[in-house]
C-alpha cells in the first residue's frame, strides 16, 4: 500500500509537470488508454470503451472489436488485419495508414474519420456510415461499400459496390468519387 501510494505521487507529480506518461500495454481497455505499440492480436475488445485512446502502431489482427467505441481514437498504422468490426465507432477518428485488410466493418461509424492511404483490401463496409470520412490514396481493391453511406453523407451505395460506391438507384445522380 505505502509502495503504491509513493508511485502514484510520483505519476501525479509528472503529470503537473507536464512530462508525458505511458501506460502499459497491460492496463485495461479505457478511454484515452495510451496504447502505443502493443500487441492485441485475437484479443476480445468487444464493447470496449476506447474513446481518444492512443492506439498508433499497434496490432488487432483477428481481434474481437464488435461494437467498440474507437471514435477521436490515434490509430495510425494500426493493423486490424482480418479483425471483426461490426458496428465499431471511429466517428473523427485517426486512421493515416491504418490497415483493414480483410476487416469485417459491418454497420462501422467511419464518420469524419482520417483515413489517407489506408489498407481496406478485401474489407466489407457493407452499411458503414463514411459521412465526411477522408479516403485520399486509400487502397479500395475487392472493398465492399454495399449499403454504406458515402462520404458525401447522403449518397447510399448500390449493392455489389466493390471497389468504389455505386450510388443506388434511390440516390440523386452524383459524381460519386472512390
Amino acid at each position: 500500500m505505502h509502495r503504491h501510494r509513493h508511485l502514484l505521487i510520483a505519476t501525479m507529480a509528472m503529470v503537473m509537470l507536464g512530462q508525458e506518461v505511458h501506460a502499459a500495454c497491460t492496463d485495461a481497455a479505457a478511454p484515452g488508454v495510451q496504447w502505443r505499440r502493443c500487441i492485441f492480436d485475437s484479443d476480445d475488445l468487444s464493447d470496449a470503451d476506447l474513446t481518444g485512446a492512443d492506439l498508433r502502431d499497434s496490432g488487432f489482427k483477428r481481434a474481437n472489436l464488435n461494437g467498440a467505441d474507437l471514435s477521436r481514437a490515434q490509430a495510425r498504422r494500426a493493423k486490424f488485419v482480418s479483425g471483426t468490426l461490426r458496428d465499431v465507432d471511429f466517428t473523427d477518428a485517426d486512421l493515416v495508414q491504418a490497415d483493414f485488410t480483410s476487416a469485417d466493418l459491418t454497420g462501422a461509424k467511419l464518420i469524419g474519420a482520417s483515413l489517407r492511404g489506408a489498407r481496406l483490401f478485401q474489407a466489407n463496409l457493407r452499411g458503414a456510415d463514411l459521412t465526411r470520412a477522408v479516403l485520399d490514396g486509400a487502397d479500395l481493391l475487392r472493398t465492399d461499400f454495399s449499403g454504406a453511406r458515402w462520404t458525401d453523407g447522403t449518397t447510399i451505395c448500390a449493392e455489389g459496390s466493390l471497389d468504389r460506391c455505386r450510388p443506388s438507384a434511390g440516390t440523386p445522380a452524383t459524381k460519386v468519387q472512390g
